[in-house]
């Protein structure tokens, strides 16, 4: 690593601790020639995903509007925001583990209901009904109907 002061090329690690549940590493360095410190950090670096939508539009993908998809079926449902933000960040890493640079909107859409199905069978539904765009009672009965036979 590069001194941010003198620009000598080669420093030594001093310190390093994990950040972030060990996303991130914190290194406290100490530079070879002026012996001056500064801190770098360390993370992987994660294959950015673009998501393919219906009308064949690309967008990148945004966890935050994962979680708002999540929170608007959990409104009025006794559904924690940890427990929100924990569904989200499950169906990004489920998504970042494909290791895929794109990935549909409808694969996305299934694993939020997978999350949301485990939690809260309301919020299930009320994002189904969105998600797949029920038109009448009768799709509203049917995904019911669906959900006792598989408990």
């Amino acid at each position: 690593m590069k001194c941010i002061y003198c620009g000598h090329p080669e420093s030594k690690v001093i310190d390093s601790r994990p950040l972030n549940e060990g996303d991130t590493i914190r290194r406290r360095r100490e530079c070879q020639k002026c012996a001056r410190r500064f801190t770098t950090y360390e993370k992987a670096e994660q294959m950015p995903v673009m998501v393919v939508k219906k009308d064949g539009s690309r967008e990148a993908f945004d966890v935050e509007k994962i979680q708002r998809g999540i929170r608007k079926a959990c409104e009025k449902r006794n559904v924690s925001a940890e427990t929100i933000e924990s569904m989200a960040l499950e169906v990004e890493g489920r998504v970042q583990q494909m290791g895929e640079q794109e990935v549909s909107a409808r694969l996305i859409g299934d694993l939020v209901m997978d999350a949301l199905k485990k939690v809260d069978e309301v919020a299930y539904v009320r994002f189904a009904s969105v998600y797949r765009e029920f038109k009448d009672v009768d799709t509203f009965l049917a995904e019911i109907a669906k959900l006792v036979s598989e408990k």
